[in-house]
């Protein structure tokens, strides 16, 4: 039995094969290049458009300044001082005295040592949250409470104390010595601020 196979006169071709790969590839690379051509059309729609909202900023912005400027050359030397007195009270009113206290209460290593002193330097605003710079003076037997003190108040995380001085103390059966702290105060913002 023979077989009759001449491929020179009756070659195999499949010719669905490559125009269907073909096709698939052409189709995917239009539908490719137009999802490519709409996402820049986007992209330079949304540049187009912030570089609008910029240039409008800007005007708003130098209209401002030259306002601030107009209003800055009409005051007097004397409207001047007053109102930066008028913002030193806006920012003495936001200022809560009994929060820097309750603060400085709860760093319990100064208290019972004996004779504190604080006086307030500055009052302001930081950012969105009270600040102050205080002089604090500690008078302690022992300098460990002073240190233990210093660092409670610096992991607390709204004091920053500085050591600045210390003196013994004398008199009379007086033992110790006076510390002397820069202190500066920024509170803590809370959930209701």
């Amino acid at each position: 039995m023979s077989t009759r196979l001449n491929l020179a006169s009756k070659p195999f071709r499949n010719r669905v094969l490559p125009w269907t790969v073909t096709g698939l590839v052409a189709i995917t690379s239009v539908l490719a290049l137009l999802f490519i051509a709409q996402s820049s059309f986007k992209t330079y729609t949304s540049i187009a458009a912030t570089q609008r909202d910029v240039t409008d900023l800007r005007k708003q912005l130098d209209t401002l300044t030259k306002q601030e400027k107009a209003v800055e050359i009409a005051l007097t030397p004397e409207q001047k001082r007053q109102l930066k007195y008028a913002h030193g009270l806006v920012d003495r009113k936001r200022f809560s005295w009994s929060r820097l206290f309750a603060d400085l209460g709860r760093v319990a290593a100064w208290r019972n040592q004996g004779d504190e002193n604080c006086v307030v330097k500055g009052v302001g605003m930081q950012g969105d949250r009270p600040a102050a710079d205080l002089d604090l003076v500690v008078s302690s037997k022992a300098p460990t409470n002073v240190t233990q003190m210093i660092e409670d108040m610096e992991s607390g995380g709204i004091f920053h104390a500085e050591l600045v001085a210390q003196n013994p103390q004398h008199g009379k059966g007086e033992t110790g010595s006076e510390y002397e702290l820069n202190v500066h105060y920024c509170a803590a913002l809370r959930v209701s601020d």
